[in-house]
């Protein structure tokens, strides 16, 4: 069962901008229907702990011509959407987790899409569809050798285990005795099951609806591949368009400055002229009067040599 936006609302009553959030697992959800909010405690690297909303449970990837469900676990922090996201990969108990250039041993995902996050541009909805075509081209995950001969369709709910980093608690296949919540698995497509070595993962099973199309979504909320190309290319070009829209502000604002430097400068100049010429007048006012004085002195003497009386 969907979560509603008034559940949403109340999972994230601490989360700073709650709204944002909420709007954003909605879209999500809307899309991907096996990955389901929940409220659970994730534990840091330093060791303390923090009550998050996590989406969790899988995502359609194409790999050779099949399409598999990868499972994954999204961590939100309370400061979303302008932090990114910790993402891990979530084996089952019969899959291994495959270590790459973007999953260390640990599960966790690592992506220059995260290491850039930037909010608008970067969202939910963009990360998925880049998660799609990277683990489409590098699976992140290989079935063990010891897979069991039988899976079970997946269940329509996520894992009610908290996940702790360095503590990988695989989640057994839906169905499993020792799984009765029913955490999504994998299982296999008309009969054939997952290799037992080399890297491999279980095919999702024939449904009554439609699967994935080249045209847009399906209704089981799987996406074609020509729609995820569409959609990275469109992320792609918002964040170019974005980081271009930054380097204009910036420039602009340095210009600005610049302008505003160059008029102080004006200024400044013309007050130095106005003093300059200030200064001339008062020299030569100056020496004007020290020639008047000097001209008075004389013409005293003079009279007074002469037996005149004294100028007043």
């Amino acid at each position: 069962m969907a979560v509603s936006e008034a559940q949403l609302k109340k999972m994230l009553s601490k989360y700073k901008y709650r709204d944002l959030s909420v709007r954003e697992i909605l879209n999500v959800t809307g899309l991907y229907r096996d990955l389901k909010p929940m409220l659970d405690s994730y534990v840091f690297n330093d060791g303390t702990s923090r009550e998050l909303l996590s989406l969790a449970g899988t995502i359609p990837v194409p790999y050779k011509g099949t399409t598999y469900n990868i499972p994954i676990c999204l961590w939100l922090l309370d400061t979303y959407p302008y932090n990114p996201p910790i993402c891990f990969v979530k084996p089952t108990s019969t899959m291994t987790i495959k270590t790459g250039k973007h999953v260390d041993a640990n599960g966790k995902i690592y992506l220059p899409y995260l290491h850039e996050w930037k909010h608008p541009p970067s969202d939910l909805l963009g990360l998925i569809q880049i998660l799609i075509v990277v683990f489409g081209e590098e699976p992140p995950v290989f079935s063990r050798s010891s897979a069991p001969a039988q899976y079970m369709y997946p269940a329509q709910g996520p894992p009610n285990t908290s996940y702790i980093p360095g503590s990988m608690p695989p989640y057994p296949a839906a169905g499993h005795p020792s799984n009765p919540s029913g955490y999504p698995g994998y299982y296999p497509a008309g009969g054939q099951y997952p290799p037992t070595s080399g890297p491999g993962m279980f095919p999702q099973p024939p449904v009554p609806h439609p699967q994935v199309t080249s045209s847009g979504p399906a209704r089981d909320g799987t996406i074609g591949e020509d729609t995820i190309r569409a959609s990275l290319i469109s992320a792609v070009s918002d964040k170019l368009r974005w980081r271009m829209k930054e380097e204009m502000d910036r420039a602009q604002a340095e210009l600005n400055a610049l302008k505003r430097t160059e008029e102080d400068l004006k200024k400044g100049h013309q007050k130095l002229e106005e003093m300059v010429t200030r200064l001339d007048q008062e020299v030569h006012v100056r020496l004007l009067s020290r020639k008047q004085f000097q001209l008075r002195a004389l013409m005293q003497k003079a009279r007074k040599t002469a037996g005149l009386s004294d100028l007043y």
